[in-house]
């Protein structure tokens, strides 16, 4: 039986999504969004489109959520996107009143569903979700720290001028410019990364991935990045649907883990059927020690922002 997916929100990363979706054959795919005729025209889009690359998955495009019953996985992209000169942050008003009302309907109509969330501020709209859907913390988690550690491989294959497969890395913490780059974890074809970079250069490409979205909302000026968000989407999507047991950095429900209680906080998790499995608990230096405790009071004060 083929699995049944979910991508709530038909806009650039939404749509994205649903295509890496049907070209990687993850299952069939419901688009939902509440704008008239966007998520049909771009399902039947994607549809038309499945001859060229050898896809027989099924696409759907609705405003109807009990299109979407029993679905196996849900990705909830739905939500304003960042303008220039506006953080993350400054969504959480608008963007907890729509992922408030989308988790609602999935947990009615799909309450054994896994959600990856990736409507921002991240870390704070997984935490609602988790609140509002009741689900256990292995079926709620959020996609960022894949996105953030290619950016961070990214640039470093940039400077470098060596192929992105060969670099190794974590990018840990809130989803913001307080994210925690673990220098100590990135490496070249295992070789240490200050064996090629000065700590100056490294510094200074940690910064560049910090503020990365930003640098594309600025070029954009209408919109956010939607591309590599939606690729490492799926890349979460076919760890869980194939159990493959990948261990990625995401947003993961934490209680005790790092130090860290009742907060959602980028960390390397096994991903496979079950959602996420495990956290897996690296040991830190003393620099990102105090890094990740920064990033954490800054999710922190986002989710309070919250007042649940």
């Amino acid at each position: 039986m083929e699995k049944k997916i979910t991508v709530v929100g038909a806009g650039q990363v939404g749509g994205t999504t649903a295509l890496m979706l049907a070209q990687e054959e993850l299952g069939d795919v419901v688009l939902v969004d509440v704008v008239e005729g966007l998520s049909e025209g771009k399902a039947l889009d994607i549809m038309e489109g499945r001859p060229i690359w050898g896809s027989d998955v099924k696409l759907i495009g609705t405003a109807d959520y009990a299109a979407t019953a029993g679905s196996d996985l849900v990705i909830i992209t739905s939500g304003m996107a960042r303008k220039p000169g506006m953080s993350r942050e400054d969504l959480i008003d608008a963007n907890k009143k729509i992922v408030e009302g989308v988790t609602k309907e999935i947990a009615k109509h799909s309450p054994n569903c896994i959600i990856i969330m990736v409507a921002n501020p991240l870390d704070t709209m997984t935490y609602l979700a988790k609140k509002i859907s009741g689900f256990p913390k292995n079926q709620v988690f959020g996609q960022a720290g894949i996105l953030d550690t290619a950016r961070f491989r990214t640039f470093l294959a940039m400077e470098l001028k060596v192929s992105v497969e060969d670099i190794q890395a974590l990018v840990l913490g809130g989803h913001g410019d307080e994210m925690v780059p673990l220098i100590s974890y990135t490496t070249v074809a295992g070789i240490p990364i200050t064996f090629f970079l000065s700590q100056e250069q490294i510094q200074k490409i940690a910064q560049r991935t910090q503020k990365a979205g930003g640098e594309i909302v600025a070029l954009l000026k209408t919109g956010s990045a939607y591309y590599s968000p939606a690729a490492a989407a799926v890349q979460m999507a076919e760890a869980i649907l194939k159990d493959k047991k990948r261990i990625l950095p995401c947003s993961a429900y934490l209680e005790g883990e790092y130090g860290l209680n009742d907060i959602y906080f980028g960390v390397p998790v096994k991903l496979g059927s079950r959602g996420a499995e495990q956290v897996i608990e690296v040991k830190l230096t003393p620099e990102e020690q105090e890094a990740v405790k920064r990033s954490a009071e800054s999710v922190r004060s986002s989710i309070a922002s919250l007042k649940l």
